[in-house]
Protein backbone atom coordinates (compact mmCIF):
# COMPACT_ATOMS: atom_id res chain seq x y z
CA UNK A 1 0.00 0.00 0.00
CA UNK A 2 1.23 3.59 -1.11
CA UNK A 3 0.70 6.69 1.65
CA UNK A 4 1.66 10.48 1.19
CA UNK A 5 0.89 12.58 4.14
CA UNK A 6 0.54 16.61 3.06
CA UNK A 7 -0.31 19.15 5.55
CA UNK A 8 -2.60 21.54 3.73
CA UNK A 9 -3.32 23.65 7.05
CA UNK A 10 -2.16 24.39 10.43
CA UNK A 11 -4.30 21.18 11.51
CA UNK A 12 -5.30 19.88 8.41
CA UNK A 13 -3.71 17.05 6.00
CA UNK A 14 -4.42 14.67 3.16
CA UNK A 15 -3.60 11.59 3.20
CA UNK A 16 -3.58 9.90 -0.56
CA UNK A 17 -3.66 6.29 -0.02
CA UNK A 18 -3.22 3.46 -3.03
CA UNK A 19 -4.63 -0.07 -2.44
CA UNK A 20 -3.14 -2.43 -4.29
CA UNK A 21 -5.17 -4.99 -7.07
CA UNK A 22 -5.24 -7.91 -4.72
CA UNK A 23 -6.72 -6.55 -2.27
CA UNK A 24 -9.28 -4.91 -4.23
CA UNK A 25 -10.01 -8.20 -5.99
CA UNK A 26 -10.71 -9.77 -1.91
CA UNK A 27 -12.62 -7.34 -1.48
CA UNK A 28 -14.90 -7.61 -4.18
CA UNK A 29 -15.05 -11.77 -3.25
CA UNK A 30 -16.43 -10.33 -0.21
CA UNK A 31 -18.94 -8.34 -1.82
CA UNK A 32 -19.69 -10.59 -4.08
CA UNK A 33 -20.61 -13.44 -1.62
CA UNK A 34 -22.68 -10.60 0.47
CA UNK A 35 -24.30 -9.19 -2.35
CA UNK A 36 -25.59 -12.49 -4.00
CA UNK A 37 -27.48 -13.39 -1.05
CA UNK A 38 -29.70 -10.48 -1.84
CA UNK A 39 -30.45 -10.96 -5.51
CA UNK A 40 -32.63 -13.51 -7.76
CA UNK A 41 -31.64 -15.07 -10.42
CA UNK A 42 -34.53 -17.14 -12.62
CA UNK A 43 -33.08 -20.42 -12.42
CA UNK A 44 -30.73 -19.96 -9.40
CA UNK A 45 -31.33 -20.53 -5.44
CA UNK A 46 -30.60 -17.85 -3.92
CA UNK A 47 -26.92 -17.37 -2.81
CA UNK A 48 -26.04 -19.93 -5.53
CA UNK A 49 -25.80 -17.49 -8.79
CA UNK A 50 -22.33 -17.93 -10.07
CA UNK A 51 -20.14 -14.82 -10.36
CA UNK A 52 -19.68 -14.78 -13.86
CA UNK A 53 -23.46 -14.66 -14.74
CA UNK A 54 -23.92 -12.44 -11.87
CA UNK A 55 -21.91 -9.88 -13.29
CA UNK A 56 -23.17 -10.67 -17.25
CA UNK A 57 -26.81 -9.53 -15.12
CA UNK A 58 -25.99 -6.97 -13.02
CA UNK A 59 -22.13 -5.73 -14.09
CA UNK A 60 -19.43 -5.95 -11.88
CA UNK A 61 -19.93 -2.08 -10.79
CA UNK A 62 -23.00 -3.10 -8.80
CA UNK A 63 -20.70 -4.94 -6.06
CA UNK A 64 -17.93 -1.62 -6.03
CA UNK A 65 -20.01 -0.06 -3.21
CA UNK A 66 -19.88 -2.84 -0.91
CA UNK A 67 -16.55 -4.15 -1.94
CA UNK A 68 -15.64 -0.26 -0.87
CA UNK A 69 -16.95 -0.40 2.48
CA UNK A 70 -15.59 -3.66 3.23
CA UNK A 71 -11.61 -2.50 2.26
CA UNK A 72 -11.99 1.60 3.30
CA UNK A 73 -12.16 1.23 6.97
CA UNK A 74 -9.09 -1.07 6.84
CA UNK A 75 -7.08 0.58 4.46
CA UNK A 76 -7.57 4.05 6.44
CA UNK A 77 -6.37 2.60 9.61
CA UNK A 78 -3.15 1.37 8.14
CA UNK A 79 -2.66 4.59 6.38
CA UNK A 80 -2.93 6.17 9.57
CA UNK A 81 -0.81 4.22 11.35
CA UNK A 82 1.86 4.48 8.20
CA UNK A 83 2.18 8.05 7.98
CA UNK A 84 2.37 8.54 11.87
CA UNK A 85 -0.32 11.34 12.21
CA UNK A 86 -2.88 11.60 15.38
CA UNK A 87 -6.40 12.11 13.55
CA UNK A 88 -8.78 13.34 16.05
CA UNK A 89 -12.04 13.87 14.30
CA UNK A 90 -13.51 11.07 11.16
CA UNK A 91 -11.97 12.26 7.65
CA UNK A 92 -13.03 13.65 4.62
CA UNK A 93 -13.18 11.12 2.10
CA UNK A 94 -12.22 10.91 -1.47
CA UNK A 95 -13.12 8.08 -3.65
CA UNK A 96 -10.25 8.99 -6.89
CA UNK A 97 -10.43 5.31 -8.45
CA UNK A 98 -12.40 2.07 -7.92
CA UNK A 99 -12.12 -0.54 -10.17
CA UNK A 100 -11.74 -4.08 -11.29
CA UNK A 101 -8.07 -5.28 -11.62
CA UNK A 102 -6.94 -1.70 -11.06
CA UNK A 103 -5.71 -0.16 -7.75
CA UNK A 104 -8.26 1.60 -5.25
CA UNK A 105 -7.40 5.22 -4.65
CA UNK A 106 -8.52 7.79 -2.03
CA UNK A 107 -7.75 10.72 -0.53
CA UNK A 108 -9.01 11.35 2.95
CA UNK A 109 -8.82 15.04 4.18
CA UNK A 110 -7.89 14.61 8.31
CA UNK A 111 -7.75 17.30 11.22
CA UNK A 112 -4.87 15.88 13.36
CA UNK A 113 -3.63 16.78 17.00
CA UNK A 114 -1.73 20.58 16.90
CA UNK A 115 1.66 20.14 18.01
CA UNK A 116 2.56 20.63 21.68
CA UNK A 117 5.78 23.43 22.61
CA UNK A 118 5.95 22.34 26.14
CA UNK A 119 7.12 24.84 29.00
CA UNK A 120 8.40 24.66 32.34
CA UNK A 121 7.04 21.66 34.11
CA UNK A 122 9.99 20.38 36.45
CA UNK A 123 10.16 22.06 39.52
CA UNK A 124 6.98 23.72 39.57
CA UNK A 125 5.46 25.31 42.98
CA UNK A 126 2.34 25.00 44.40
CA UNK A 127 1.32 26.16 48.45
CA UNK A 128 0.59 23.19 50.71
CA UNK A 129 -2.95 22.31 51.80
CA UNK A 130 -2.99 21.35 55.32
CA UNK A 131 -4.31 18.28 56.69
CA UNK A 132 -5.05 18.82 60.18
CA UNK A 133 -8.99 18.56 61.69
CA UNK A 134 -9.92 21.49 64.04
CA UNK A 135 -11.60 21.05 66.86
CA UNK A 136 -14.31 23.45 64.05
CA UNK A 137 -14.26 21.03 61.49
CA UNK A 138 -14.57 18.11 63.79
CA UNK A 139 -17.65 19.99 65.57
CA UNK A 140 -19.55 20.53 62.17
CA UNK A 141 -19.61 17.50 60.92
CA UNK A 142 -20.68 15.78 64.40
CA UNK A 143 -23.80 18.21 63.96
CA UNK A 144 -24.37 17.25 60.46
CA UNK A 145 -24.22 13.33 61.66
CA UNK A 146 -26.71 14.69 63.80
CA UNK A 147 -28.88 16.31 61.33
CA UNK A 148 -28.61 13.23 59.13
CA UNK A 149 -29.94 10.83 61.94
CA UNK A 150 -32.44 13.56 63.28
CA UNK A 151 -36.26 12.23 63.96
CA UNK A 152 -38.80 14.38 62.16
CA UNK A 153 -42.27 15.05 64.47
CA UNK A 154 -44.95 16.94 63.59
CA UNK A 155 -45.68 19.97 65.13
CA UNK A 156 -48.74 21.50 66.37
CA UNK A 157 -50.03 24.30 68.02
CA UNK A 158 -46.68 26.03 67.09
CA UNK A 159 -45.12 28.12 64.56
CA UNK A 160 -42.54 27.51 61.71
CA UNK A 161 -38.82 28.20 62.48
CA UNK A 162 -36.03 27.97 60.71
CA UNK A 163 -34.49 24.47 59.83
CA UNK A 164 -38.49 22.97 59.68
CA UNK A 165 -39.39 21.25 57.15
CA UNK A 166 -42.84 22.60 55.94
CA UNK A 167 -45.48 21.59 53.52
CA UNK A 168 -46.87 24.03 51.87
CA UNK A 169 -49.23 25.31 48.44
CA UNK A 170 -48.60 28.04 46.39
CA UNK A 171 -49.79 30.32 43.43
CA UNK A 172 -47.55 32.96 42.08
CA UNK A 173 -48.64 36.21 40.40
CA UNK A 174 -46.59 38.53 38.24
CA UNK A 175 -48.57 41.76 36.90
CA UNK A 176 -51.13 39.74 38.58
CA UNK A 177 -51.42 37.05 35.87
CA UNK A 178 -50.28 33.07 37.12
CA UNK A 179 -47.29 31.92 35.01
CA UNK A 180 -45.46 28.69 34.06
CA UNK A 181 -44.05 26.66 37.10
CA UNK A 182 -45.44 29.40 39.77
CA UNK A 183 -48.15 26.57 41.62
CA UNK A 184 -47.38 24.05 43.55
CA UNK A 185 -49.41 21.76 46.09
CA UNK A 186 -47.78 20.23 49.24
CA UNK A 187 -44.40 21.01 48.10
CA UNK A 188 -41.56 19.98 50.96
CA UNK A 189 -39.80 22.78 51.78
CA UNK A 190 -36.86 22.98 54.24
CA UNK A 191 -36.88 26.84 56.12
CA UNK A 192 -33.54 28.09 55.86
CA UNK A 193 -32.13 25.89 52.81
CA UNK A 194 -32.22 28.81 50.04
CA UNK A 195 -34.16 26.83 47.65
CA UNK A 196 -36.77 29.35 47.20
CA UNK A 197 -36.35 32.83 45.78
CA UNK A 198 -34.50 35.31 47.90
CA UNK A 199 -37.35 36.46 50.73
CA UNK A 200 -39.94 33.42 50.48
CA UNK A 201 -38.64 31.28 53.22
CA UNK A 202 -37.95 33.95 55.73
CA UNK A 203 -41.51 35.10 55.58
CA UNK A 204 -42.79 31.64 55.85
CA UNK A 205 -40.87 31.59 59.18
CA UNK A 206 -43.36 32.42 62.23
CA UNK A 207 -47.01 30.80 60.04
CA UNK A 208 -48.91 28.41 62.11
CA UNK A 209 -50.55 25.52 60.10
CA UNK A 210 -53.60 25.90 57.86
CA UNK A 211 -52.59 29.43 57.99
CA UNK A 212 -52.89 31.54 54.74
CA UNK A 213 -50.16 34.45 53.66
CA UNK A 214 -49.21 36.63 50.61
CA UNK A 215 -45.86 36.51 50.14
CA UNK A 216 -44.15 39.50 48.45
CA UNK A 217 -41.03 38.89 46.52
CA UNK A 218 -38.44 39.71 43.66
CA UNK A 219 -37.20 37.74 41.00
CA UNK A 220 -33.28 38.01 41.18
CA UNK A 221 -32.08 39.40 37.98
CA UNK A 222 -30.19 37.13 36.73
CA UNK A 223 -33.08 34.39 37.42
CA UNK A 224 -32.87 31.67 34.68
CA UNK A 225 -36.44 32.09 33.09
CA UNK A 226 -35.75 35.41 31.58
CA UNK A 227 -39.11 36.57 31.39
CA UNK A 228 -39.09 36.62 35.32
CA UNK A 229 -36.11 38.12 35.75
CA UNK A 230 -36.13 41.20 38.03
CA UNK A 231 -39.91 41.21 37.85
CA UNK A 232 -41.93 41.31 41.49
CA UNK A 233 -44.26 38.73 42.29
CA UNK A 234 -47.17 37.77 44.86
CA UNK A 235 -47.33 34.16 45.62
CA UNK A 236 -50.34 33.03 48.16
CA UNK A 237 -48.95 30.43 50.44
CA UNK A 238 -50.73 28.12 52.85
CA UNK A 239 -48.86 26.06 55.15
CA UNK A 240 -50.42 22.38 55.26
CA UNK A 241 -48.00 20.69 58.13
CA UNK A 242 -44.90 21.42 59.80
CA UNK A 243 -41.90 19.56 60.77
CA UNK A 244 -39.40 19.71 63.53
CA UNK A 245 -35.94 18.03 63.22
CA UNK A 246 -35.19 16.41 66.90
CA UNK A 247 -31.61 15.89 67.49
CA UNK A 248 -29.76 13.10 69.12
CA UNK A 249 -27.84 13.81 72.13
CA UNK A 250 -24.16 13.76 71.22
CA UNK A 251 -23.31 10.75 73.89
CA UNK A 252 -22.36 7.28 73.79
CA UNK A 253 -25.88 5.97 72.68
CA UNK A 254 -25.46 8.04 69.62
CA UNK A 255 -22.01 6.82 68.53
CA UNK A 256 -23.53 2.91 69.15
CA UNK A 257 -26.22 3.78 66.62
CA UNK A 258 -24.09 5.25 64.46
CA UNK A 259 -20.74 3.14 64.39
CA UNK A 260 -19.70 0.03 65.88
CA UNK A 261 -17.61 1.96 68.84
CA UNK A 262 -18.91 2.04 71.99
CA UNK A 263 -18.46 5.32 73.66
CA UNK A 264 -18.27 9.14 71.77
CA UNK A 265 -15.09 9.32 72.51
CA UNK A 266 -13.91 6.79 70.05
CA UNK A 267 -15.75 7.46 67.67
CA UNK A 268 -14.92 11.15 67.40
CA UNK A 269 -10.85 10.12 67.27
CA UNK A 270 -12.03 7.53 65.03
CA UNK A 271 -13.54 10.35 62.81
CA UNK A 272 -11.18 12.83 63.31
CA UNK A 273 -8.81 10.67 61.51
CA UNK A 274 -10.85 9.48 58.79
CA UNK A 275 -11.55 13.32 57.93
CA UNK A 276 -7.43 14.01 57.86
CA UNK A 277 -7.51 11.16 55.18
CA UNK A 278 -9.64 12.70 53.40
CA UNK A 279 -8.80 16.03 54.07
CA UNK A 280 -5.27 14.55 52.67
CA UNK A 281 -6.76 12.87 49.74
CA UNK A 282 -8.68 15.97 49.06
CA UNK A 283 -5.09 18.15 49.10
CA UNK A 284 -3.21 15.47 47.03
CA UNK A 285 -5.76 16.42 44.26
CA UNK A 286 -5.55 19.70 44.16
CA UNK A 287 -2.25 19.25 44.14
CA UNK A 288 -2.47 17.41 41.20
CA UNK A 289 -4.48 19.55 39.51
CA UNK A 290 -2.71 23.07 40.08
CA UNK A 291 0.72 21.26 38.85
CA UNK A 292 -1.39 20.17 35.35
CA UNK A 293 -2.89 24.00 35.06
CA UNK A 294 0.57 25.47 35.60
CA UNK A 295 2.29 22.92 33.09
CA UNK A 296 -0.54 23.87 30.71
CA UNK A 297 -0.28 27.67 31.30
CA UNK A 298 3.78 27.46 30.63
CA UNK A 299 2.91 25.02 27.30
CA UNK A 300 2.17 26.72 23.77
CA UNK A 301 -0.61 24.95 22.11
CA UNK A 302 -3.40 25.99 19.57
CA UNK A 303 -6.17 23.49 19.83
CA UNK A 304 -8.35 23.04 16.55
CA UNK A 305 -12.02 24.09 17.34
CA UNK A 306 -13.08 20.18 16.29
CA UNK A 307 -11.51 18.76 19.51
CA UNK A 308 -12.89 20.99 21.70
CA UNK A 309 -16.61 20.13 19.68
CA UNK A 310 -15.80 16.66 20.57
CA UNK A 311 -15.17 17.26 24.39
CA UNK A 312 -18.36 18.81 24.41
CA UNK A 313 -20.16 15.98 22.64
CA UNK A 314 -18.59 13.65 25.44
CA UNK A 315 -19.62 16.13 28.41
CA UNK A 316 -22.95 16.55 26.99
CA UNK A 317 -23.07 12.68 26.99
CA UNK A 318 -21.66 12.18 30.41
CA UNK A 319 -24.57 14.66 31.64
CA UNK A 320 -27.09 12.91 29.82
CA UNK A 321 -26.20 9.28 31.93
CA UNK A 322 -26.53 11.47 35.50
CA UNK A 323 -29.65 12.52 34.13
CA UNK A 324 -30.56 9.51 33.48
CA UNK A 325 -30.16 7.84 36.47
CA UNK A 326 -31.55 10.52 37.84
CA UNK A 327 -35.00 9.92 36.35
CA UNK A 328 -34.49 12.96 34.05
CA UNK A 329 -33.68 13.57 30.31
CA UNK A 330 -31.91 16.63 28.57
CA UNK A 331 -34.82 18.05 27.79
CA UNK A 332 -36.58 18.53 30.96
CA UNK A 333 -33.06 19.54 32.27
CA UNK A 334 -33.23 22.60 29.35
CA UNK A 335 -36.62 23.53 30.61
CA UNK A 336 -35.99 23.39 34.17
CA UNK A 337 -32.47 25.25 33.97
CA UNK A 338 -33.65 27.72 31.21
CA UNK A 339 -31.23 26.31 28.51
CA UNK A 340 -31.33 25.14 24.86
CA UNK A 341 -28.67 22.62 23.18
CA UNK A 342 -27.09 25.79 22.16
CA UNK A 343 -26.48 27.69 24.89
CA UNK A 344 -25.59 24.17 27.65
CA UNK A 345 -22.93 23.67 24.63
CA UNK A 346 -21.78 26.86 25.21
CA UNK A 347 -21.15 27.33 28.51
CA UNK A 348 -19.42 23.44 28.42
CA UNK A 349 -16.69 25.50 26.15
CA UNK A 350 -14.42 26.60 28.02
CA UNK A 351 -14.14 23.48 30.63
CA UNK A 352 -14.13 21.52 27.38
CA UNK A 353 -11.07 23.50 25.69
CA UNK A 354 -8.96 23.41 29.43
CA UNK A 355 -9.85 19.65 29.53
CA UNK A 356 -8.52 18.83 26.05
CA UNK A 357 -5.27 21.41 26.85
CA UNK A 358 -4.57 19.61 30.06
CA UNK A 359 -4.49 15.58 28.09
CA UNK A 360 -2.47 17.42 25.27
CA UNK A 361 0.06 18.84 27.33
CA UNK A 362 -0.05 15.57 29.55
CA UNK A 363 0.20 13.51 26.60
CA UNK A 364 3.30 15.76 25.63
CA UNK A 365 4.94 15.34 29.00
CA UNK A 366 4.63 11.46 28.72
CA UNK A 367 6.61 11.52 25.44
CA UNK A 368 9.15 13.57 26.43
CA UNK A 369 9.88 11.72 29.73
CA UNK A 370 8.76 8.78 27.89
CA UNK A 371 6.76 7.35 30.50
CA UNK A 372 4.53 3.78 28.85
CA UNK A 373 2.09 2.01 30.69
CA UNK A 374 3.94 -1.39 31.25
CA UNK A 375 1.82 -5.10 30.60
CA UNK A 376 2.04 -4.94 34.60
CA UNK A 377 0.70 -1.47 34.78
CA UNK A 378 -2.66 -2.63 32.50
CA UNK A 379 -2.93 -5.69 34.58
CA UNK A 380 -3.08 -4.28 37.60
CA UNK A 381 -5.64 -1.85 36.54
CA UNK A 382 -7.69 -4.39 34.67
CA UNK A 383 -7.55 -6.50 38.21
CA UNK A 384 -8.60 -3.21 39.75
CA UNK A 385 -11.81 -2.78 37.65
CA UNK A 386 -12.71 -6.55 37.76
CA UNK A 387 -13.71 -5.91 41.22
CA UNK A 388 -15.57 -2.94 40.69
CA UNK A 389 -17.34 -4.21 38.10
CA UNK A 390 -17.81 -7.84 39.51
CA UNK A 391 -16.57 -9.68 36.79
CA UNK A 392 -13.11 -11.65 35.27
CA UNK A 393 -10.13 -9.23 34.73
CA UNK A 394 -9.89 -12.14 31.67
CA UNK A 395 -13.16 -11.17 30.80
CA UNK A 396 -12.59 -7.39 30.98
CA UNK A 397 -9.62 -7.74 28.98
CA UNK A 398 -11.11 -9.64 25.84
CA UNK A 399 -14.21 -7.28 26.14
CA UNK A 400 -11.66 -4.29 25.84
CA UNK A 401 -9.77 -5.92 23.38
CA UNK A 402 -12.67 -6.74 21.14
CA UNK A 403 -14.44 -2.81 21.27
CA UNK A 404 -10.99 -0.72 20.93
CA UNK A 405 -10.58 0.57 24.69
CA UNK A 406 -7.77 -1.40 25.74
CA UNK A 407 -5.53 1.13 23.46
CA UNK A 408 -7.40 4.12 25.27
CA UNK A 409 -7.07 2.14 28.33
CA UNK A 410 -3.20 2.61 28.21
CA UNK A 411 -3.39 6.23 26.89
CA UNK A 412 -5.10 7.11 30.58
CA UNK A 413 -2.24 4.71 32.30
CA UNK A 414 0.05 6.90 30.52
CA UNK A 415 -1.48 10.51 31.28
CA UNK A 416 -1.70 9.19 35.38
CA UNK A 417 2.31 8.56 34.86
CA UNK A 418 2.71 11.82 33.55
CA UNK A 419 0.78 13.62 36.62
CA UNK A 420 2.56 11.53 39.28
CA UNK A 421 5.58 12.95 37.57
CA UNK A 422 4.44 16.18 38.06
CA UNK A 423 4.24 15.32 41.76
CA UNK A 424 7.44 13.62 41.97
CA UNK A 425 9.15 16.60 40.38
CA UNK A 426 7.50 19.48 41.99
CA UNK A 427 8.35 22.07 45.22
CA UNK A 428 5.95 22.94 47.56
CA UNK A 429 5.81 26.85 48.04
Amino acid sequence: MKVSWEKVDKHVGVLTVEVDEEKVAQALDKAFRKVVMRVNVPGFRRGKVPRRIFEARFGVQSLYSDAIDILLPEAYRSAVEQSGIEPVDRPEVDIEQFEKDRPFVFKAKVTVKPEVKLGEYKGLEVPAEDTEVTEEELSRELERLRNRHAELRVVEGEPAQEGDLVSISYEGMVDGEPFEGGKGEYRSLELGSGRFIPGFEEQIVGMGVGEEKDIHVTFPEDYKEASLAGKPAVFKVKVGEIKRKILPPLDDEFAKDISEFETLDEFKRDLAEKMKERKAAEAESKREAALVEKAAQNAEVDIPDVMIEREVDRMVHMLENRLRFQGMNLQLYYQLTGRDEASARAEMREEARRNVLHRLVLEAIAREERLEATEEDLEAELERLAEVYNRPAGDLREMFSADGYLEELKSDLRIRKAVKFLVEHSKTA
